[in-house]
């Protein structure tokens, strides 16, 4: 049969295969090994195909047990590979008995199982229907793409083709192997709902197990009435698959399959087929969607940054840290550009009611620079818990739940699983102080403003003495009139030292302004977190993110002294309070 270039026929793998079991070299085989046991005066000798042991044999030849024991022993450098099967080592102990049988006809009779595992096969040759008895073909991880089903042995009882780039199952319904009772297909690239319609009693009549796990299957009533067709269906796995997300999805399949055993390598108990029994009629129409919920419950051990800056001082700077984690999640369809966007300012922008004060400025968000670790992969979304201030246990008590219609990318996340990060976000505040009023620039004045200036100042003088004989023609009516209005005077005194009083403690409350620079993230710790046991099957995946150490003996003891001071000043702040109560007649 003529291949093309660069195309590995299983044929082919299998003569290579041959070629390393060795049953034509030492000790297999003839040779100057076993001359004498082979001559032609011995092969007379023979009786029913089975050659006679010389009595005297030559010192520079073996016995057959010795060359056995060369075969069998797994220290001996003629021993078996380690992915060699039992046939393999049957045939290699013929060879060194009987090599004279070794021949083509016979290898294709002889084997019934034939296993070709990540040889680089491409093609399935017409070569393979020389085997008359063969009945199990495991071709596994190759690169094969379609099948010539009229290439297959008649007698085929097992085909598994795991771990290959078929994308249809198509190929094999022109002319299925009539007696095939296991097909395995997982791990390829099977997608959509139109492969349900190749798996039906129409194909396969006598299939007891079917694996199609780990492939992008979707639509699962579909599939489920392509199966229900299968009279002799036993063994069913089909996790893995986007359709196994669903929150009904094995309830639904033992209701529609009363005949199943085993599903998912988890056999069907007679309580779990009752707890199920009509869950496939309340549930036959219902939304094929996935529901995930994330929680984060409390991270410990982080560092306090702050006790690593200078005390301010009045006029700044003020820093203020916040912690919060992140993790990445698939994107749903809703989820547009903008959204996206708008959900990575929410993780890089500062707190929404800064304690300082009014903050007057801010810089854009889109001139900070982003740690790699905060920018998802590509077709995920960042989220992220509320931002918390420092304590010893920082609890999140975080919840958040996801519902997908798509399922082929949610399969395709979980795969690769979600990074966990904690941050840190530092923003610094500075006071803005109040300029100085400008005061007016001073010149130098010549003679003739000189004497202009005594002219005027003559004026003034005159306007001033006659101002005083007034204001002491004033003081003599005032001096009446006080007597008679003492009281209203005190009143508005009163209402002076008032208004006064107020105006100090507006003075007082008003906020001073500050300046708010860009906030500076940092990534304190990171970690991928595995989510491949959803797809096969677990419900629940809990895990202790360990980011390394962060805190040190002496940061511990820098925080422990910061926590003694502050409980020493509230201490005197409650002596003080407790003193001015017990002078206070009456007070508790």
């Amino acid at each position: 049969m003529e291949t093309e270039s660069g195309t590995v026929t299983v044929s082919k793998a299998f003569q290579e295969h041959l070629r390393r079991l060795c049953l034509h070299e030492f000790p297999c085989g003839l040779g100057s090994w076993n001359r004498t046991r082979f001559s032609p005066e011995n092969l007379k000798s023979w009786k029913g195909g089975i050659p006679k042991v010389p009595e005297n044999v030559p010192p520079e030849e073996e016995n057959v047990e010795c060359l056995l024991r060369l075969v069998r022993s797994t220290k001996s450098p003629w021993a078996q590979h380690k992915d060699s099967t039992m046939e393999d080592q049957y045939l290699r102990e013929l060879a060194i008995q009987n090599p004279l049988i070794i021949g083509d006809a016979f290898l294709f009779s002889y084997f019934t199982s034939l296993r070709v595992v990540n040889k680089g096969v491409t093609l399935i040759d017409e070569d393979l229907l020389k085997f008359l008895k063969l009945e199990e073909l495991i071709l596994s991880a190759n690169r094969i793409r379609a099948v010539e089903p009229m290439n297959l042995p008649p007698t085929l009882k097992v085909l598994e083709l795991y771990g290959n780039e078929m994308t249809s199952i198509q190929c094999l319904c022109s002319h299925p192997p009539p007696a095939l009772q296991h097909l395995g297909v997982g791990h390829n690239k099977l997608i959509g709902f139109l492969e349900s319609q190749y798996i039906t009693a129409n194909y396969w009549p006598n299939l007891v197990s079917l694996d199609l796990g780990y492939n992008d299957l979707t639509e699962l009533r579909y599939m489920v009435a392509g199966l229900c067709t299968l009279p002799q269906l036993r063994l069913l796995v089909l996790q893995g698959n986007p359709l196994a997300l669903v929150p009904h999805y094995r309830g639904y399949t033992i209701d529609c399959l009363p005949q199943l055993y085993v599903l998912d390598d988890i056999s069907v108990s007679p309580e779990e087929r009752h707890l199920f029994q009509g869950i496939s009629c309340k549930l036959g129409s219902a939304k094929e969607e996935a529901h995930l919920i994330v929680t984060v419950k409390n991270v410990t051990g982080v560092l306090d940054s702050s006790l690593l800056d200078p005390e301010p001082t009045t006029e700044g700077p003020y820093t203020v840290y916040s912690y919060y984690v992140t993790y990445n999640f698939v994107k749903e369809e809703k989820d547009t550009e903008k959204e996206y966007a708008n959900n990575i300012e929410e993780v890089i922008k500062p707190n929404e009611s800064p304690p300082l004060s009014t903050m007057v400025s801010r810089e854009g968000i889109n001139e900070t620079e982003i740690d790699p670790r905060l920018k998802p992969a590509p077709g995920s979304v960042l989220f992220n818990t509320l931002r918390k201030p420092w304590s010893n246990i920082i609890d999140y008590d975080y919840n958040m739940k996801h519902t997908l219609k798509d399922l082929v990318p949610l399969k395709a996340f979980l795969l690769l699983g979600t990074q966990v990060s904690i941050v840190e976000e530092k923003i610094v505040s500075w006071q803005i102080l109040p300029t100085p009023e400008e005061s007016p620039p001073t010149t130098k004045k010549g003679k003739g403003e000189k004497d202009k200036n005594k002219e005027k100042e003559k004026d003034k003088k005159g306007k001033e003495d006659k101002d005083k004989e007034k204001e002491k023609d004033k003081k003599g009516k005032e001096d009446k009139d006080k007597k008679k209005g003492k009281g209203k005077e005190k009143e508005k005194e009163k209402e002076k030292e008032e208004k006064e009083k107020k105006k100090k403690v507006r003075r007082r409350d008003t906020p001073k302004e500050f300046r708010q620079d860009p906030p500076i993230l940092r990534v304190l710790g990171s970690q991928l977190l595995n989510l491949e046991p959803l797809l096969s099957g677990e419900t629940l995946v809990t895990s202790l993110c360990n980011f390394g150490t962060i805190r040190t003996a002496e940061t511990d003891k820098m925080t422990y002294l910061r926590d003694q001071r502050t409980k020493g000043k509230k201490g005197g702040k409650q002596k003080m309070k407790d003193k001015v109560l017990s002078r206070v007649p009456g007070a508790w």
